[in-house]
């Protein structure tokens, strides 16, 4: 029998044409793997594809992060930029800080989903929990017994809630836990006179000092800070709610996918104390119990829902009737 010289060649390149062949198909299936993955969409940002970082999760081009100033005299947003290196290094990722300048404006970007992290008093924290979705990682850092105040002119005959019925109440924007659902809920039954929507709390102060309103609802600890500021007029405290107001918290958006949310809240648990000092959170922190704050805003949305778009025209009522 004679053997053919040319079948170990043969052999040869058969061989590496069948291995050729499996990786070309290896790599083809990879492909497609890894297109299906991508593309995912994040709140406040745009698609992506990439894949890796601190865990393998994906990473958003960008995060968006609401915060809520009364306007301190820093430029807005400032305290947080800190916070935005760092998960800008952590993430390798851009990140926006979004600051808004009073809890309605806050409100439509939370039910828009705009915001990816929002630092979160606790009214916003209450609503963006019970209505849109979001979840609360982190304690901010707080008054742990904040408390919300009806306050009027110290001379005022003013002696309970009752005797302030056909008066003008000036409150807080919707949103404000301490200025506008609180006070709501505890004036249920009564018929006022007008509601002042005021931007900030020492605006709810000017309002009465100037007698455009007879009374106004802020918390304990804005009172203290803001009425020194008003020279012109003493006040006293009418009513104090005896229930204590939650601290805020960092929200996350349900449109972040799940094990990117677990990466942002472990990298904010990590940070360095010149970061969660600067921001104002608390990483080793237990996130508030919202419960009795989201029943509160529930109680006074049944009653007087004037926090929601299509029924905000009952801020501008007159009388304004705060019962169904």
């Amino acid at each position: 029998m004679t053997l053919n010289p040319d079948l170990p060649h043969l052999a040869t390149k058969s061989l590496l044409l069948n291995m050729h062949l499996t990786t070309s198909r290896r790599l083809f299936l990879a492909s497609l793997f890894l297109s299906s993955c991508g593309g995912r969409r994040f709140a406040g940002g745009s698609s992506t594809s990439k894949s890796g970082g601190e865990s393998g999760s994906a990473e958003p081009e960008q995060l968006a992060i609401g915060t809520l100033s009364y306007g301190s005299g820093k430029q807005p947003g400032t305290q947080y930029d800190g916070v935005k290196q760092y998960l800008e290094q952590k993430l390798h990722t851009l990140v926006q800080i979004e600051p808004t300048f009073n809890e309605n404006k806050a409100l439509e970007r939370i039910r828009a989903k705009a915001w990816s992290l929002v630092f979160a008093p606790p009214g916003l924290a209450a609503i963006a929990i019970s209505q849109y979705q979001y979840t609360p990682i982190l304690p901010l850092e707080g008054i742990n017994n904040l408390r919300s105040i009806l306050v009027v002119k110290k001379n005022s005959t003013y002696q309970d809630l009752k005797s302030l019925t056909g008066k003008k109440l000036a409150i807080g924007q919707p949103g404000s836990a301490t200025g506008y659902y609180l006070p709501i809920y505890n004036l249920y039954g009564l018929t006022l006179a007008e509601l002042i929507v005021s931007p900030t709390p020492k605006s709810i102060l000017e309002a009465v000092a100037q007698g455009s309103a007879d009374v106004g609802a802020l918390s304990l600890t804005e009172f203290n800070t803001y009425k020194s500021e008003i020279p012109q007029a003493e006040f006293r405290i009418l009513f104090t709610d005896p229930h204590k107001v939650p601290t805020g918290s960092i929200l996350i958006s349900s449109s972040i996918e799940m094990n990117l949310q677990e990466l942002i809240r472990q990298i904010l648990k990590d940070s360095p104390s010149t970061v969660s000092q600067e921001a104002g959170f608390i990483p080793t922190g237990t996130v508030a119990d919202y419960k009795y704050m989201i029943a509160v805003v529930d109680r006074v949305r049944s009653i007087f829902p004037a926090d929601q778009p299509q029924t905000a025209a009952l801020l501008t009522q007159k009388p304004v009737r705060l019962f169904k």
